[in-house]
């Protein structure tokens, strides 16, 4: 037997449990892979709310006033 049998077979006996979704969801690895593969999305989103915030609120000519019809925004940009 050599010494790595023993870490292979408990890491077999892992992958063979079955995990319920709320300890799936409960995960530190979920959230760690979720986090990590959303975080250019959520930084995109994230500063095209804020960038669009600002401008709306500094009377940007490129924003529609709150409440202003739809077609105003085609009459203006």
């Amino acid at each position: 037997m050599t010494t790595g049998e023993p870490a292979q077979r408990r890491a077999a006996e892992r992958l063979r449990r079955s995990v319920s979704w709320a300890e799936h969801l409960g995960s530190a690895g979920f959230w760690n892979r979720t986090l990590r593969n959303g975080q250019p999305e959520f930084l995109a989103i994230g500063s095209m709310a804020l960038r669009s915030v600002y401008l709306r609120q500094r009377g940007s000519p490129e924003a529609t006033p709150v409440g202003a019809p739809h077609q105003a925004a085609d009459e203006t940009g």
